[in-house]
């Protein structure tokens, strides 16, 4: 986005929502949980964008937002139980040309898996792991996201590379 067109909460929505859904799903948010927290990540961003200051870019703001709304929803007590999608959904998610029932039902478990290995990472290494192998982003602009140092979110990646494997094999999908 260059610098000098004007930041509209519209636009950042537009530009980065579907980001921040794939974001908060993979951070722990629960299904039907992510509408909500997702509204949450932008509400937060149109309250803030008149003190955004541009010092980083835009999407590293709004993800920023976004991993802290993700941790403030997993420390909660209470999450709703209800399914508003199918397991492993996620909107306007591209159907491949021919791809049948099996074969959607095939990469609804591997996310639902995903999901539960994600979920025995600690906070720091999940995020670290979600935003450098999910989301494919620059370690230097994860490390400004998460706010540590760049040799410790390659510590954290290794960490949390290891710990995956490790409960991919107890789960015994892997040797």
């Amino acid at each position: 986005m260059p610098a000098e067109q004007t930041l509209t909460t519209q636009v950042l929505f537009q530009e980065h929502a579907a980001f921040v859904w794939r974001v908060l799903r993979r951070l722990g948010v629960g299904e039907a949980d992510i509408e909500d927290v997702c509204q949450e990540v932008f509400v937060a961003v149109h309250k803030q964008l008149p003190t955004f200051e541009r010092r980083s870019k835009p999407s590293t703001w709004i993800y920023g937002i976004a991993m802290r709304r993700a941790a403030s929803y997993r420390q909660r007590a209470h999450h709703r139980r209800e399914q508003l999608t199918a397991p492993g959904a996620e909107p306007n998610a591209p159907q491949a040309p021919g791809e049948g029932a099996v074969a959607a039902l095939e990469r609804s478990e591997l996310r639902a898996l995903l999901d539960r290995l994600l979920d025995t990472l600690d906070d720091d290494k999940r995020d670290v792991i979600v935003l450098y192998e999910i989301e494919e982003l620059d370690m230097r602009e994860v490390v400004e996201i998460v706010g540590c140092p760049l040799q410790t979110g390659y510590s954290r990646l290794h960490a949390a590379r290891a710990q995956l494997r490790r409960a991919a094999a107890e789960a015994g999908v892997v040797r």
